[in-house]
């Protein structure tokens, strides 16, 4: 029996309009829908009339369901793998299928669109040439030798961040990395997007005022030449 395929399809990020065509073409063919939050995908596949199946994965079932959808692949099954918003495993659920996936020998065909890390790049007014994404800081273990370790870094950086955290984050990275231009985004293409382009200092002075709302990405300037072996630690509290 041949073997089934595994998409990876980005969805949109906000604005439903932004799914590409090639994405719905995929989505109605496919046997099954595997979705980081089944509720959220069906506001999607409702939106385009998209009837299949849906099954959860998520990070605390992805053990298991990564290994169900293996089954379902080798017997012949087509699966695309979509994440709440943006590009699958970015942050998100992901990698066990594609593994498993690949080390069975069968495709994975990733279907590009949508990605939060890219959108808030090409908007933010930083340098595009070189970036790195870090994705979440860690809350607490390994914290600051994350940011001393990318104290030095020329590239432009992206960070995740919660809107519970986005003030903390912000200050940490003004205690290990200087006084750095920085740009934060929320609600990128939906209504109310926003981008906060200033200092850092100035950032948290911001969101001290103007209480922080939505998930964000935050982008940063890489150290310049000169600066680049001034370091600063952060506090040894966390």
């Amino acid at each position: 029996m041949q073997s089934g395929i595994l998409y990876l399809i980005a969805t949109p990020i906000g604005n439903l309009e932004d799914i590409t065509l090639r994405a719905l073409d995929t989505l109605r063919k496919v046997d099954l829908i595997a979705a980081e939050d089944t509720r959220h995908a069906l506001i999607l596949l409702q939106r385009y009339e998209i009837r299949k199946p849906l099954v959860s994965y998520f990070e605390e079932n992805e053990n298991r369901r990564s290994q169900e959808l293996l089954e379902k692949l080798l017997n012949g099954q087509t699966i695309a793998l979509i994440t709440d918003a943006g590009t699958p495993l970015l942050s998100d659920p992901g990698f066990q299928i594609v593994r498993k996936a690949i080390d069975a020998s069968i495709p994975v065909v990733p279907i590009p669109g949508p990605s939060s890390i890219l959108t808030a790049l090409m908007a933010s007014g930083l340098a595009t040439d070189r970036f790195v994404f870090e994705g979440f800081l860690p809350r607490k273990k390994g914290r600051r030798t994350r940011l001393s370790e990318l104290a030095s870094e020329p590239r432009t950086m992206i960070f995740f961040e919660s809107p519970h955290r986005i003030l903390k984050t912000l200050n940490d990275l003004l205690a290990i990395f200087g006084d750095r231009q920085a740009v934060c985004a929320r609600e990128m293409t939906k209504i109310y997007e926003e981008f906060q382009r200033d200092l850092l200092s100035a950032l948290i002075k911001h969101f001290e005022i103007h209480s922080p709302k939505g998930e964000f990405v935050i982008v940063v300037q890489g150290v310049e030449r000169q600066s680049r072996h001034q370091k600063t630690l952060l506090p040894e509290s966390d």
